[in-house]
Order: structure tokens, then sequence, then C-alpha cells
């Protein structure tokens, strides 16, 4: 996997680099500190993913993502910062970015890049509960897309029948009054069930239920 670290702070790519480069299946093709940088380096290298801070001098991080992705609409762009504004989390949602997380939180670094690389969505847990609360437009359409976090600080994308389904287990339906509700046969719904746990790395219906009312509702 090539990854681009760009950070305004020298110190900062170099340890980007060092902790990406401890596993084994991270390559850093190339290192900036400016949007501007961010922008030229991408359409020079091409990399998997795009690991970026978003205060920067000059162009910031949503400017140059928001550039890149005009160019390249499949550009996988995570957002490393210390910053959890609300302006930012807004934009980084509404432009396509793939994911927000806080520098604080660097043992989510590599996790995260690798579920980016794999077309998942990452957000940090407390960018999570904070999406619901925040004005993006069509909010439980990005809420769905974008889905929930689980302890390693994971997004997964749901379908929408996925939603549905955690929604009437967190309303405490059984099997089978999910399946008449939606009209799906009760083993659907088991094998529905048995996926999504497994997805969000959950033990039973009770761990969902729970996931439901502190990520989702809202």
């Amino acid at each position: 996997m090539r990854v681009l670290v760009v950070d305004d702070d020298r110190l900062v790519s170099v340890s980007l680099k060092t902790i990406l480069e401890s596993d084994k299946e991270i390559e850093v093709v190339g290192m900036g500190n400016s949007g501007q940088q961010a922008v030229e380096l991408y359409a020079e290298l091409k990399p998997d993913v795009l690991l970026m801070d978003i205060r920067m001098d000059g162009m910031s991080g949503i400017d140059a993502a928001e550039m890149i992705l005009a160019k390249d609409k499949d550009a996988k762009i995570l957002f490393l910062t210390t910053f959890s504004d609300n302006e930012y989390i807004v934009r980084a949602l509404q432009i396509g970015a793939k994911g927000y997380i806080l520098k604080q939180n660097f043992e989510s670094i590599i996790p995260s890049v690798k579920a980016v690389y794999m077309g998942q969505r990452v957000f940090g847990d407390d960018i999570v509960e904070k999406i619901p609360t925040l004005n993006i437009g069509n909010n439980k359409s990005i809420v769905s897309r974008i889905a929930v976090g689980n302890p390693d600080q994971s997004i997964f994308e749901l379908s929408e029948r996925e939603i549905e389904i955690i929604t009437e287990v967190a309303n405490g339906l059984s099997n089978r009054e999910i399946s008449e509700k939606l009209y799906l046969s009760e083993g659907t719904v088991r094998n529905y069930i048995s996926i999504i746990l497994d997805k969000l790395g959950l033990r039973d219906r009770t761990q969902l239920a729970i996931f439901y009312y502190k990520y989702m509702q809202g």
C-alpha cells in the first residue's frame, strides 16, 4: 500500500512515516508540508491513500482535498488532525473524505489507513458522536453511509437494510417480528444479524442494541 503523508510540521511527517512503515504492508511514497504540495504530489505519485493534516499555511488540507477529489473522485483521503471543530468535520463529510481521526489517537493510525485503503470510511469515536448533531444537509443519509464506530475507532460501511435491522433489534423486536416488518424470511434476518455482528466486532444482540443507542440514534 502506497501512502502520501502531508503535514506542515516536518517532525510530525517524519514520525508518521516511521509509524506507518513499521507495518510491512505500508510504504510512504512521499511527504509534503502544505496543501499545494498535497495537490502536486498526489497528481505525481498517485498514492493509494493520502494522509493529511487540515490546518496548514496557505492552502488548507480541506481545500487541497476538494481540488484532488474534483479531479479524482475515487481519491482516498484520510484527515489526521488535532482539531475536532464542527466546521472541519462537516466540510470533510461534504467533500467526500474517507475519514477523520485525531492525532492523539496515534494507535489508530495504521488500522485507519488500512481501512480506508480497503474502501471503508473511518472516523474516530469522538468524531462519530458529533455527527448526528451537525448540520450536514442530508444528515441521516450521511450517517447511514459512514455508519458507526467500534472500539478500534474504525467506521464500517453498512447497507440501508443493515441499518434497518440494527434499528429494529435496538427497538426490541425478535427475528420473527423483524422478518414480518421488513418482509424477509426469518433465516435471512438471522444471516443479516450474524454478518452485522461480525462486521462491527460485537458479540450479541444486546451489544448491538447498546451500539445503536451509543452511536446511531439521532
